[in-house]
């Protein structure tokens, strides 16, 4: 037995960032100027430290997620981060008073990333081939752009730019007061793309049933791979009468929470193509049981943005689609994820998730945190 395979959690680091944005963002129900990511670091006896992060789109709120997710310290300290299937459940018990979604769930993230980041370089292992590899590389689609605020000019710069920085798949936002509005914005986009290149439209929750299915039906002739979160999620029936109405696939699923959301959703038809969430799955040990029911109902699987993470989700997944690329997260991470020349991003070699934070930089972005003692 090696010294790898037993190890102790001795200690846990937890800061705020707030990562600013070029210009504000906006979609059919959100605008923000700048996103913020609580950090933790979990360090053990042997020398070996592991990260994790969430998210959310302002410092303040963040400090309700910071909160909680000190409350939890306590369970992992002197722990063995190989654990992770006893540590998840026991954590997820505990917070069942508070309600076993939301910023429960959120809160639990980084601890449950972090730990999976240190079993595989315990191992020596990134963690794609520890959960069962089925490619080295994953396609990557551009989603850091083609915001619902952008002028017909600006989203044919846009898309311009990002086929030069080698996307071959993207996505535009869509949402307008007038759903011929929509139209004419995929039109520009695709005039300037191409048939060859991949393009996806979401909606972001933000249209009535009556406005998706007339939006879809006009949106059919572009050849989109998916119609994303055209209806808030919840509504499951309306989300199942589009999907069966339309020819193109209905993407969803964001915003649900642990696997027992996919499993409702995937029950009652209400996406043709599942979007989990890598921080509302409360990280990777979840993360992969809803990638492992989707697979078992024939449910393709895209996970919801943290590019640099979910990547080994796509990567040990037959099933798995697309990474979303987001630029909000590059600054956290030495490492960037590289483009090939057909859209793929090869995956890290370096052992566990093989992107690590980058400090130098980091160190600037902190800001104070009253529930961290900061």
């Amino acid at each position: 037995m090696t010294k790898e395979a037993d190890m102790r959690i001795t200690g846990i680091e937890l800061s705020v960032v707030k990562l600013p944005l070029e210009r504000p963002q906006t979609t059919a129900i959100h605008r923000f100027d700048h996103v913020a990511a609580l950090l933790v670091t979990v360090r053990t006896d042997i020398g070996l430290s592991g990260e994790g992060y969430a998210f959310c789109f302002d410092v303040e709120r963040m400090q309700s997620i910071a909160a909680l997710a000190q409350s939890l310290k306590s369970l992992y300290l002197g722990r063995d981060p190989h654990d992770v299937e006893a540590l998840w459940a026991e954590a997820f018990r505990s917070l069942n008073f508070y309600g076993q979604a939301g910023i429960a769930v959120i809160a639990m993230t980084p601890f449950d990333v972090a730990c999976w980041d240190l079993v595989g370089k315990a191992a020596g292992r990134p963690l794609y081939q520890l959960f069962g590899a089925c490619r080295t590389s994953v396609p990557i689609y551009a989603s850091g752009g083609l915001w619902l605020s952008a002028t017909p000019e600006q989203l044919q710069e846009e898309a311009r730019a990002f086929l030069a920085q080698g996307f071959k798949a993207m996505k535009l936002r869509i949402g307008s007061a007038r759903w011929q509005d929509d139209v004419a914005r995929v039109e520009c986009v695709r005039e300037v793309i191409g048939p060859e290149i991949a393009l996806m439209v979401d909606a972001n929750q933000g249209l009535t049933p009556q406005k998706a299915i007339r939006l879809g039906r006009a949106l059919e002739r572009f050849d989109l791979v998916w119609f994303e979160e055209p209806l808030p999620t919840w509504d499951d029936a309306g989300n199942a009468a589009l999907a069966n109405a339309l020819d193109t696939a209905i993407a969803s699923g964001e915003t649900e929470f642990t696997r027992y959301g996919v499993r409702r959703m995937v029950e009652a038809r209400a996406a043709d193509i599942m979007m989990p969430d890598l921080q509302r799955m409360g990280g990777f040990t979840e993360m992969r049981k809803a990638a492992s029911y989707l697979a078992a109902r024939d449910v393709p699987v895209s996970p919801h943005i943290f590019t640099e993470h979910s990547m080994h989700i796509v990567a040990s997944s037959k099933h798995g689609l697309y990474c979303e690329s987001f630029p909000w997260f590059e600054p956290l991470f030495r490492q960037k994820v590289q483009l090939d020349e057909h859209g793929h991003a090869a995956m890290p070699k370096a052992p566990g998730v093989g992107f690590e934070f980058d400090w130098e930089r980091l160190d600037a972005l902190k800001v104070a945190s009253p529930v961290l003692g900061g």
